[in-house]
């Protein structure tokens, strides 16, 4: 990834005009407290019933304190390769083949992380991680959409997309052979996590796939993939010099925030015949049509992504919501097994957003359509193409591979995870999309 001398691929970004953000002022606070209010009464609502996650705090101690002795010991800690056998290696082989036929784009990650949950629903962190890969894809799509498009140069546009994609990309490699060697382990009856240095998994892992083997605590192994996951990604991405100038700088997060690309979102779809769950997380998948429109979204907002405690509590919030509150849990499994991912907005606001250009709105302005009405009627909704429509395959450099864990500072976020007060996103949602309509609007009008 070589970048010209003097080049800035976001030097062109615009922000809205406040002459046209004045001018809407009292319509868009107007929205902000009535979407305010409708979030707290929703997300009480979405409190009232919940699941329990089978936190152990005493399975926590003990992974706690085998870390912590693999940090003492060091180098010393290290396993010794020489004894795999021929059959360890063959199952190796074969998990890091199905790896990379899986790991081809978001979409078909996205697919295989379902597709891990609907085999053991156990493994809570793949559903989690499958509905927060969908928004990988929906803020890749968004580069390419009618809102942000005209808001930012190509290079602008390439950069944040290598950002969001390579993320996704890095985490499904890490993560996605500890899945399978979880299942491949299921299938032979017997434990196999000493395979998981040959996928350079860090040494952090392994008391929890051990302990996890043990008694099935879904809530811990969940907290130690979100902590692993996102240590895995600090330096690789989040901290990389290119990113940092080009990306994740205070500037251009703002612009990324107004732009709704800091939500994370989780559709619900009411019950059906498109699509049957149970609440201890097993899927049926359905005909491939959600019969029933999305009517609300859960979620959180992304308030510092370049903090990496701050990325582990999010994390930890989102699975407390998604798995640990009964209607998110059911409405996301009912929204995933109906809606294949595609990358496109329209998955879960068809009446919002449509994945076909000729159908979508034509006209310069976007933001007094949204003001006027909750939805947009066809032929003037926004443009969110689908994933593979939008972006071609992109070679990256070499990863490195070495062990994250350094010292026992990951330790602080071994907690049992909680879900956030504010869970219901509906409103803000719709907000954000409404405020990029407006800065889109003020660049028409510049």
């Amino acid at each position: 990834m070589k970048q010209k001398p003097g080049d800035d691929p976001t030097n062109h970004v615009s922000f809205p005009g406040f002459k046209e953000l004045l001018h809407r002022l009292p319509a868009v606070l107007g929205e902000m407290v009535r979407g305010k209010a409708a979030g707290f009464a929703d997300s009480s609502e979405l409190r009232e019933d919940r699941i329990s996650l089978g936190w152990n705090e005493a399975s926590a101690r003990t992974v706690s304190n085998e870390i912590e002795d693999l940090v003492r010991r060091g180098s010393a800690a290290r396993p010794n390769t020489e004894t795999w056998s021929d059959a360890d290696l063959a199952l190796a082989e074969e998990i890091a083949t199905a790896t990379d036929r899986a790991g081809i784009s978001n979409i078909t990650r996205t697919e295989a992380y379902l597709a891990c949950y609907q085999a053991y629903p156990e493994l809570h962190w793949a559903f989690l991680a499958h509905m927060v890969s969908r928004n990988a894809g929906w803020n890749m799509t968004d580069l390419q959409g009618s809102r942000i498009a005209d808001t930012m140069d190509e290079e602008g546009k390439r950069s944040a997309y290598r950002f969001i994609e390579r993320s996704n990309a890095l985490i499904f490699q890490d993560a996605y052979p500890q899945l399978l060697l979880y299942m491949k382990s299921r299938e032979l009856g017997s434990s196999h996590f000493h395979l998981l240095p040959y996928f350079h998994v860090s040494r952090f892992m392994l008391p929890f796939w051990e302990r996890f083997w043990i008694d099935r605590g879904s809530a811990l192994l969940a907290v130690g993939l979100i902590i692993n996951e996102q240590h895995y990604i600090e330096k690789r991405v989040i901290k990389h010099p290119y990113y940092q100038k080009y990306v994740t700088d205070k500037a251009r997060f703002h612009f990324y925030s107004l732009s709704g690309l800091n939500h994370i979102v989780f559709p619900l779809l009411e019950g059906g015949p498109a699509a049957k769950s149970d609440n201890d997380g097993a899927i049926e998948a359905g005909n491939g049509t959600a019969e029933r429109m999305v009517t609300r979204l859960a979620g959180r907002v992304v308030s510092d992504f370049g903090s990496l405690p701050a990325r582990i509590a999010l994390g930890k919030g989102l699975y407390a919501m998604l798995m640990g509150l009964r209607g998110v849990r059911s409405g996301a499994q009912n929204f995933a097994a109906a809606v294949p991912h595609s990358g496109s907005r329209a998955d879960y606001w068809p009446d919002i957003f449509t994945a076909k250009r000729e159908e979508a709105l034509t006209f310069p302005v976007q933001g007094s359509e949204l003001l006027e009405a909750e939805t947009l009627p066809a032929g003037k909704r926004l443009y969110s193409p689908k994933l593979l429509d939008a972006w071609g395959d992109m070679p990256y450099e070499p990863i490195p591979r070495e062990d994250w864990l350094k010292d026992t500072s990951a330790l602080d976020g071994i907690s049992a995870p909680k879900p956030p007060y504010l869970c219901d996103i509906s409103r803000e949602h719709r907000l954000g999309i409404l405020k990029t309509a407006l800065a889109h609007d003020s660049l028409a009008d510049s």
